[in-house]
């Protein structure tokens, strides 16, 4: 259980505060990147990519189109920035196009 701090806390801190004693940091960022990569690549993108997972650092994207995972894969550097910069974190430091 959490502990209880005489202090005020702002919701955006409480909310915080519960997601790293929960652990649900991890969860929430595979959310958010999904969420980053579906508004930042659009629908030319999106209809082609059938599964989207984070596993630690590294962001696994699934592409029913072997074009577009060639021409993708050329700014995969340019991509990670792109996410983490929307993400506001450097949560994915490598992108795995499959």
């Amino acid at each position: 259980m959490a502990k209880r701090n005489n202090e005020n806390l702002t919701i955006a801190d409480a909310l915080k505060e519960f997601v790293e004693t929960n652990r649900l940091e991890q969860g929430l960022n595979a959310v958010n990147v999904q969420d980053a990569w579906q508004s930042m690549m659009g629908n030319g993108v999106n209809n082609y990519t059938t599964a989207i997972q984070l596993k630690g650092d590294t962001l696994y994207v699934q592409l029913s189109s072997s074009v577009l995972r060639e021409e993708l894969s050329y700014g995969k550097e340019k991509i990670i920035s792109m996410l983490n910069e929307n993400l506001g974190k450097n949560i994915i430091k490598e992108l795995v196009l499959r």
